[in-house]
């Protein structure tokens, strides 16, 4: 056996991006980078085979000590504080209360062809519709940290590698998953959806 055991792998596709792999399977794309001895301008070639997790030894090899507790789930996530909180603003305006999507997002009911803006300044890594569910999908990366998402977009106005300021047109609303106009956002630290509302607390 040498040690081996079984790994979970995905073979890059067509028009997939090290942040879109990331974001399909909930992890932090900085550690697939690592995982994978990708460097830091995160490229990756079509029909590369990337690992999903860690090469950790087996279960039965590690210590108690060394088995590291999972990450808080989006209901558990301590709410942000100080200047992390005041640099969000409400992505597009809403029709009704923000409606909580299994995931971690929120869903925001509007008008079709209103305004989507970026809820915090940063770079746009993801533009595109690969990703199942999400529809014509904007990701935004805003630090090493924290990454969000708009979905079900139409007429987008910005490109990957694009800087982007808070409160920037990215897109209009489009027609959302039960075929009414709707945006649906997510915030993700290191990988994991968080509640976005807390987040969105600080802004009008």
């Amino acid at each position: 056996m040498h040690g081996d055991y079984e790994r979970e792998t995905y073979i890059v596709q067509p028009h997939d991006t090290l942040y879109s792999i990331a974001w399909r399977h909930a992890l932090d794309y900085q550690a697939l980078a690592r995982w994978n001895g990708i460097g830091p301008d995160y490229r990756i070639s079509v029909g590369q085979i990337l690992t999903l997790r860690p090469a950790t030894p087996p279960a039965a090899a590690r210590s108690p000590a060394a088995i590291a507790k999972p990450p808080p789930s989006a209901a558990t996530q301590p709410a942000p504080q100080g200047s992390t909180s005041a640099r969000w603003e409400w992505p597009t305006s809403y029709l009704q209360s923000p409606r909580a999507v299994i995931g971690g997002g929120i869903l925001l009911e509007g008008v079709l062809g209103q305004a989507v803006r970026a809820a915090c300044s940063g770079r746009i890594v993801y533009v595109g519709n690969g990703i199942r569910g999400y529809g014509n999908l904007i990701i935004i990366k805003h630090d090493d940290n924290f990454l969000s998402a708009y979905a079900h977009t139409r007429d987008v106005a910005v490109r990957e590698g694009q800087d982007v300021l808070r409160g920037q047109l990215i897109a209009q609303m489009g027609v959302g998953p039960h075929q009414v106009p709707a945006l649906y956002f997510e915030i993700r630290l290191n990988g994991r959806p968080v509640d976005p509302l807390p987040y969105l607390a600080g802004s009008k």
